[in-house]
């Protein structure tokens, strides 16, 4: 008979095995963003290929105008599909390893924190309720939301390294956990705004019931917030700040009116539905609903410590909050709180909700007797197995092959909240040319193009020519003619959003380039220098320490 502990991790290979057996079918599964995220990553990979360690220009997105939209999107799962490409995955493929190995990772990591905290079998517990809540395979088969599906791995990992730093310092728990604090950053900027007051509320919760530790845990803490921010910085700081360039305030300007749950009885069940806003569901799950509402009277009546009520107290008050933050009648908090805005859509605060019943959920079982929890344990196994067994399917698939992704897309991939302001929203229609002779004659001969530099011949035959690069300007785009920089013209009514220059009578080599403006630059010394502070930190602590021992 196998051990109970091998039980265990059986129950657990099953867990993270069922939902993904539609990523192994040929082809992309159908969802709101899939195609788009693939698209995205084409680009991505394509920048890293010609040397970019940063990409922010997408080349070939936008009819072929390119676009901005690499510097405000998460750059982690794009990374990260680019290695599988580079190892020989399709890029259809490359996203798919990527959600799959984010749900497992997810799951693992709400185990270990857990675990840790609680045990072995509320960390079981915790790590099912994390995977199997419906919003999660909303964000897997019908939104196709790479970038909160990998995020949902870091919260539990951060958690984890708080909590042992509050038992004992250790250098690689700052590294771990400040790079972990980076991982969520660089998954989804809004969903770490989210998780923020979660992180800074827990780390409190741990100084207050270590005292005596008090100053090295805050130390601590802050030094992985502070680096992980730090190292995060080459993509948060641009895409903060730069944001004012593009149209996102406009266009997303009152989106999130129209996002409301507008009936609390959705969060209770909603008929599985592959549509948007309104139309899938947005229920948190049966057994997520039972922690909360089990997990306080079982521990009053079980006469558990006044701390674990206190805890459970919290969780179930930010629980409801966060609910009501889903409804109409939080609007005014909205209005008022406009940083909140920036989240687009309130329903997606339901990967909070999803967090916090696991964590309920694992404290409930942890009430238990050994013999009760482990009836409990399976039991929950079983039902989580049977009550989602509709969800984790696709919706169909489609099929392009990498060339389709690696050459000019037909769109923008989002709403054209990226798109320079001082461009029209979507191009629609693919340029005439590379570059246009829009006044006077000239000819044009292209010598290099990569997504960051473009090199031509221009010989000019009258004693001016006007010369139109079809390339949407964005902050960073420079024209430089015969190795000399030169004007560039980007508001034209005529020719709005892309640039436009002057040459006079000759043959010229003309250069545009793509490079980083002060900010980004600034904002890579930051990352780097987190980096190595990081890194090498304990190296010099240890030698000043033998030098002045």
């Amino acid at each position: 008979m196998l051990d109970k502990k091998y039980l265990l991790w059986v129950s657990i290979c099953i867990l993270l095995l069922f939902p993904l057996f539609d990523l192994f079918h040929p082809g992309l599964p159908i969802t709101h963003d899939g195609q788009d995220h693939v698209a995205r990553i084409a680009n991505f990979y394509q920048s890293l290929t010609e040397g970019t360690v940063v990409p922010r220009w997408a080349a070939n997105l936008n009819w072929g105008y390119g676009h901005p939209i690499l510097m405000f999107l998460y750059p982690l799962p794009s990374y990260l599909a680019s290695f599988f490409h580079f190892f020989g995955f399709s890029f259809i493929d490359s996203l798919k390893v990527v959600f799959g190995l984010a749900f497992i990772a997810s799951g693992i990591t709400m185990y270990v924190w857990i675990k840790e905290m609680l045990g072995q079998e509320e960390g079981l517990i915790a790590g099912a309720l994390y995977m199997y809540a419906p919003y999660r395979f909303v964000d897997l088969y019908v939104r196709g939301a790479i970038g909160e599906h990998v995020a949902f791995v870091f919260p539990p990992l951060i958690f984890y390294f708080f909590l042992k730093l509050s038992k004992r310092y250790s250098y690689w728990y700052v590294v771990f956990g400040s790079l972990s604090v980076a991982g969520l950053i660089l998954s989804h900027n809004a969903i770490t705004l989210m998780f923020l007051p979660f992180m800074l509320f827990y780390a409190g919760y741990l100084c207050w019931i270590h005292r005596d530790k008090r100053k090295q845990i805050v130390l601590s803490y802050c030094s992985i917030i502070v680096l992980g921010f730090g190292i995060s910085a080459f993509f948060l700081i641009p895409a903060f700040f730069e944001g004012k360039y593009t149209l996102r305030d406009i266009v997303t300007k009152g989106e999130y009116q129209n996002r409301f749950v507008t009936s609390v009885s959705d969060f209770i069940y909603g008929v599985w539905n592959y549509g948007g806003t309104g139309k899938f569901s947005v229920q948190v799950g049966i057994l997520q609903w039972a922690s909360v509402f089990f997990a306080l009277p079982t521990a009053i009546v079980l006469k558990k410590k006044k701390r674990d009520i206190i805890v459970l107290v919290t969780l179930c008050i930010a629980f409801w909050f966060v609910l009501f933050l889903m409804t109409t009648a939080s609007k005014p908090i909205w209005e008022i709180i406009t940083t909140m805005q920036k989240f687009q859509f309130p329903w997606r605060l339901l990967s909070l909700t999803v967090f916090i019943t696991a964590v309920i959920g694992a404290f409930c079982i942890s009430f238990l007797t050994k013999k009760i929890k482990t009836f409990i344990l399976f039991l929950s196994i079983f039902l989580i197995l049977f009550l989602n067994r509709e969800y984790w399917h696709a919706n169909g698939y489609m099929y392009k092959d990498d060339q389709f992704f690696k050459n000019i897309y037909f769109g923008t991939t989002d709403t054209g909240e990226s798109a320079p302001i001082w461009s029209v929203r979507f191009m629609e229609q693919p340029p005439k040319s590379r570059t246009e002779i829009i006044g006077g004659e000239a000819t044009v001969s292209e010598h290099k193009r990569t997504s960051t530099e473009h090199v031509y011949e221009i010989d000019v035959l009258t004693d001016k020519a006007q010369i139109r690069e079809n390339t949407l300007y964005f902050p960073g785009w420079v024209v430089k003619v015969d190795n000399k920089p030169t004007i560039v013209e980007f508001q034209s009514q005529v020719n709005r959003g892309v640039m436009t220059f002057f040459l006079e009578k000759g043959k010229h080599i003309v250069t545009v380039q793509f490079l980083e403006t002060k900010l980004r630059f600034i904002a890579n010394v930051i990352s780097i220098a987190s980096l190595a502070t990081l890194l090498f930190s304990d190296i010099l602590r240890r030698k000043l320490w033998q030098r002045f021992r």
